[in-house]
């Protein structure tokens, strides 16, 4: 990564469409409570990759997790984004093409494709599943792996699913009613409010 993100804009039109379309796939309406297990894929670059690359590391990684672990025991999340645009200078090169080659003059290029710009510890794919079902979603990173270059690491996380809570912690927390499950993930239940919210409901 050297240059300045260019996203698609008024100024930089006719961009075309990325190829990953899907960031989400598996179960995505499992409660929080469902799926304790985590795995996440890290970048390991400072580095670009391509919407290509992406939607083929993300049918590679589905189809194997769909076909061991089943299609709705597992919620999968794509976590990079392409939206930074890249250029070509097209040369043409058929055989009266002569005199309309001019070089590096005028090398400003037309908008080729999209690609996400990645740094050392960002989170590439992220899923959550249930404890019996990790060792799957471990194989299934790694082969999602050769679809990118550079290097890349698969972490087993501490945290309860898509959660920001240890796996101890959640489950206290779960117990002491501190917790307010919010679909995929939970929140705090603050301190503050109003009193209604208390009269029926201590902690």
């Amino acid at each position: 990564i050297k240059n300045k993100p260019y996203p698609k804009s008024r100024f930089c039109r006719g961009v075309p469409d990325p190829k990953i379309r899907i960031f989400d796939l598996g179960k995505k309406k499992a409660t929080v409570d469902e799926f304790p297990a985590c795995v996440h894929l890290i970048s390991n670059e400072r580095e670009h990759l391509s919407s290509e690359a992406l939607e083929a590391a993300r049918i590679c990684a589905n189809k194997y997790l769909v076909k061991n672990c089943g299609k709705d025991a597992f919620h999968m999340r794509v976590r990079a984004h392409p939206w930074h645009v890249i250029r070509i200078n097209k040369m043409l090169s058929c055989a009266g093409a002569d005199r309309l080659q001019t070089g590096m003059r005028g090398a400003y290029g037309k908008p080729q494709g999209l690609v996400a710009r990645v740094d050392i510890g960002d989170f590439l794919f992220s899923v959550r599943l249930r404890e019996q079902h990790v060792d799957h979603a471990v194989e299934a990173f790694r082969r999602a792996k050769f679809k990118f270059p550079g290097r890349q690491f698969v972490v087993v996380s501490r945290k309860w699913g898509f959660t920001k809570f240890d796996k101890e912690d959640y489950e206290t927390m779960r117990e002491q009613g501190k917790l307010q499950p919010c679909g995929g993930h939970a929140t705090l239940v603050r301190e503050h409010g109003p009193l209604s919210k208390w009269i029926n409901n201590p902690i």
